[in-house]
């Protein structure tokens, strides 16, 4: 199987993220009716930052038994905002799974996307069917309004996208140069892109383009573990640089541990340009390294700001939320230096 095109940097190029608080900037337990609140994207809008996160409800316990890790887990979308991206308040459930819908709402990521002449705010997440129904997890799209200093659903909007009977998750939605829609998905252990002419060509998507673009699997993927990793998966929308595309992606470990890496799309295409070898962030606080899964950061929010760096959100060990920055020129001169 070929791999896709890529050059890596090591050496005095290494770059490490810079945490923002030694401690949870959402923790566990901080919304009454809510245990785990991570893996948490993010976006500003008029100085103020809101957070999206998979919200767990009470009551769920670990399984015993063969199949899921923990019984009766439900996830919402607990929304947060802050002035400083450190200090947040909770301000509403987003979108609350059900019997009726969608089970569980897992992993949102926030994008804006250029489309049919207008900017769009869309959430990706994980569209989670109720346990035991055989159905396999999905990648699900919704796009948001904003009024108010709030966002809000838009209910006619929410579809699901991808191969019907594959597990497919980890989604980012970002423009390349021409306007075209670029969608990085996860079908373990790789990452694949497709691309597509708008947000309508990618919702029409049907099962046809999707048999396609199985067949052809391997010519689509555009990142892969490094050798002896166990999976990929992309993390938060990539953010524009001058150079191309910055995607910060987690990549799981021989020893099952889940990092922050970083990698440069060329925005022509949206293939990987080059890559940095080594994480810019592992599980090194305790509230990192033991939770409900262990040994986890797990990035998913990326917001460029005026100083020149770029913050990050990332779930710690599937119970929390922590912050960290990173320096745009630092990271670019490693990629240039590939």
């Amino acid at each position: 199987m070929s791999r896709p095109d890529r050059r890596e940097v090591d050496g005095p190029f290494a770059v490490a993220a810079r945490r923002l608080r030694d401690a949870p900037v959402v923790d566990f337990g901080s919304v009454p009716g809510y245990g785990p609140i991570f893996n948490a994207g993010v976006i500003s809008v008029e100085g103020t930052f809101h957070l999206f996160a998979r919200g767990v409800r009470e009551g769920y316990e670990r399984n015993r038994g063969p199949g899921a890790r923990f019984l009766d887990y439900v996830s919402d979308v607990l929304v947060f905002t802050s002035a400083d991206g450190v200090d947040y308040r909770f301000q509403q459930v987003l979108a609350a799974g059900s019997p009726e819908g969608i089970h569980s709402f897992e992993d949102p990521r926030v994008q804006r996307v250029r489309s049919g002449d207008a900017e769009h705010v869309i959430m990706t997440y994980t569209n989670l069917p109720e346990p035991g129904s055989g159905l396999p997890w999905r990648v699900g799209v919704h796009r948001l309004a904003y009024s108010d200093g709030r966002f809000a659903l838009n209910r006619n909007s929410g579809r699901v996208v991808g191969p019907d009977d594959t597990p497919d998750k980890d989604a980012v939605i970002f423009n390349l140069r021409d306007g075209r829609v670029a969608l990085i998905h996860r079908i373990h252990p790789d990452m694949q892109l497709a691309v597509f002419g708008s947000l309508e060509e990618l919702y029409d998507a049907g099962p046809d383009y999707w048999a396609e673009h199985l067949r052809e699997l391997d010519r689509h993927t555009v990142l892969r573990p490094a050798p002896g990793a166990l999976g990929v998966g992309a993390g938060a929308p990539p953010v524009a640089v001058e150079d191309g595309l910055l995607l910060f992606y987690h990549e799981r470990n021989s020893a099952s541990q889940y990092t922050v890496k970083v990698a440069l799309l060329d925005e022509e295409t949206g293939r990987v340009a080059s890559l940095l070898p080594e994480p810019i962030l592992r599980p090194e606080l305790a509230w990192e390294r033991s939770g409900d899964v262990d040994e986890v950061v797990f990035v998913q929010g990326a917001v460029p700001l005026p100083d020149g760096t770029i913050y990050l959100t990332y779930g710690a060990a599937d119970r929390c939320v922590g912050a960290a920055s990173v320096e745009i020129a630092k990271v670019v001169d490693a990629l240039r230096a590939a």
